[in-house]
């Protein structure tokens, strides 16, 4: 088995529900991407696209990956894939092409994601026979359950807030943790990109005006975000300020073989090390990652103590903690350029946001170790470990 190597990363600025990129199709925010990888890596002829994407139901064309790469120039015998598996469609799409790297299936593949969440579009039950006399509802696919089975338990398909409530109660983490860790969440995002951090990660979107994530609010503190009202529940813990917003981006990140080296002409930063999936009861999604890092880390043959740096996509506030708290490591090196809450959580592109972010805070804070975790809808989640190489 050879190794993969993470080359290169980039994504677009993140925008917020009917913000800045609403007016970007899907397809095209994923071609930009795309675009920029072959713009920084000239003659870029992958072996394959795969892309992440959690809709697929409009513009995103069930098969955004192939449309997108044809958008973006690449020759029309690339073939390209797209895969779902919800909030981690992304870091699933850089997993799948890790593996086929690493088997000797591929050279060089472009992994990443894409989502409009602004753009999603709502959709009709097919009727049974033509014109039914009764009335139909249009359900958004914006985000969550939608045509739920009715044979699915009742607790499986609570709203992801109400999950998360749970979780806070069994969990007993309260609502100050997480306005704290959410104000710290925008003042690390604001402090990042002040510092230049992602001035070669995030590329402009062509016809729009934004250059930076719109959902940064680097005044946020636990006193103002302690002024806000529950979403969920009258009484309850989680809010619009520790929760992470509904947003528009893209993500790519050029993965590649140690022969790769010649191919593409420059150095990976970082190694592909451990990969971990897991699953558990679908309302407690958010404490997913757990298990799926402890798994990334054995298979890479480390433990927590080594691990310098985390970038866990901040769903929510309450189960960003749980997983901290599980893992029971220091959180000032969790997302240390900020998180999700600040920056945005456009499904299908934020694994490769989090996979990309961890291996350039590997290479600035001088890190060898390093752990990207999301949690997933429906009781899922991923986790890579990577390994410094730059």
């Amino acid at each position: 088995m050879s190794s993969s190597f993470v080359y290169d990363a980039v994504r677009t600025p993140f925008g917020r529900f009917g913000g800045g990129l609403a007016d970007v199709r899907p397809d095209d925010l994923a071609a930009t991407a795309l675009s920029a990888l072959t713009t920084r890596t000239p003659g870029l002829v992958p072996d394959e696209i795969v892309l992440g994407n959690a809709n697929g139901a409009g513009e995103d064309n069930r098969n955004v990956a192939r449309m997108a790469l044809l958008l973006a120039g690449y020759p029309v015998t690339v073939p390209g894939s797209t895969v779902n598996r919800l909030c981690g469609s992304s870091l699933d799409a850089a997993m799948v092409a890790s593996r086929a790297i690493e088997c000797g299936d591929a050279s060089v593949v472009v992994a990443g994601g894409v989502e409009s969440m602004t753009r999603a579009p709502w959709v009709l039950p097919k009727p049974d026979r033509a014109f039914p006399a009764r009335d139909v509802t249009a359900v958004s696919t914006t985000l969550g359950w939608r045509l739920v089975n009715p044979r699915m338990p009742a607790e499986w398909t609570v709203s992801l807030g109400e999950a998360n409530e749970q979780l806070a109660g069994e969990l007993d983490i309260p609502r100050d943790r997480q306005d704290e860790f959410a104000a710290r969440s925008h003042q690390r995002a604001h402090a990042a990109w002040e510092a230049g951090f992602y001035d070669d990660l995030v590329i402009p979107v062509p016809g729009t005006d934004l250059v930076r994530d719109e959902g940064i609010r680097a005044e946020s503190t636990p006193a103002t975000l302690a002024g806000l009202k529950p979403s969920f529940r009258p009484d309850g813990t989680i809010t619009a300020g520790n929760a992470s917003p509904l947003n528009d981006g893209a993500s790519a990140v050029l993965l590649g073989s140690p022969e790769a080296v010649d191919l593409l002409g420059r150095d990976p930063v970082a190694r592909i090390a451990g990969r971990g999936a897991s699953a558990l009861e679908p309302q407690r999604f958010g404490y997913a990652p757990v298990e799926a890092a402890n798994l990334a880390l054995k298979r890479a043959g480390i433990g927590w103590a080594d691990v310098g740096a985390v970038e866990l996509n901040e769903a929510f506030a309450v189960q960003s903690l749980a997983c901290v708290d599980a893992w029971g490591i220091d959180p000032e090196i969790v997302n240390t350029r900020g998180g999700a809450i600040a920056i945005g959580h456009p499904l299908g592109a934020s694994g490769g946001r989090i996979l990309g972010t961890l291996a350039k805070v590997l290479r600035e804070d001088g890190h060898r170790w390093g752990v990207a975790a999301i949690c997933i809808g429906v009781g899922q989640g991923l986790a890579v470990v990577l390994e410094n190489t730059a």
